[in-house]
């Protein structure tokens, strides 16, 4: 199986559409959005195309191929508009022998991890910068963000595979990668 994850599309029209050109290129089997969907929040600029109802059609068509967390600028009433749960603090995923917990960020994180076991992958948005880091015997990862990368990131996405995790731009090109084997 492979899981596209991304995270921050923050109502983005331009990069919402940029994201599912990359989807469909990677031929995975689910898209896990890791929150903050359609609404910018007060602390972000405005993404380019900032479109929240141009977005929500653009993801609602791929409904049956979407997982979704909530992030902190989701809401009730962006589930109204959205035709796939979006709404759920945490989801996860079981991929080859690793469970994926994959949460926005904004609580369960790395200095705040939920009860993972060993070998357990925590999955992240939330900050806007790609990442992963080993805490005790938990992996995190961090795919970034769509459309307001922060600190100099790109933005991108991760695709997690049986056998690792790889961080990429939009436009497709690698710029990390971890072997999980």
């Amino acid at each position: 199986m492979k899981i596209f994850v991304a995270s921050d599309i923050h109502g983005s029209a331009f990069y919402c559409e940029k994201l599912l050109d990359a989807f469909d290129r990677e031929q995975a089997d689910r898209l896990l959005l890791l929150g903050d969907i359609l609404y910018h929040g007060p602390r972000n600029d405005l993404p380019r195309d900032y479109d929240p109802k141009r977005v929500a059609p653009m993801l609602n068509a791929r409904r049956d191929r979407i997982l979704c967390v909530r992030g902190n600028c989701d809401s009730e009433v962006d589930q109204m508009v959205l035709d796939f749960p979006i709404l759920s603090d945490s989801c996860m995923l079981f991929l080859g022998g690793h469970v994926l917990v994959a949460t926005h960020g904004h609580v369960w994180n790395p200095e705040n991890l939920p009860p993972l076991c060993p070998g357990d992958i925590l999955l992240n948005g939330h900050t806007h910068v790609p990442a992963f880091e080993r805490t005790g015997e938990v992996l995190y990862a961090n795919p970034g963000s769509v459309s307001l990368p922060k600190n100099g990131s790109w933005r991108g996405y991760l695709l997690a595979e049986e056998r690792g995790l790889t961080w990429k731009e939009l436009g497709g090109a690698v710029r990390m990668s971890l072997s999980l084997e």
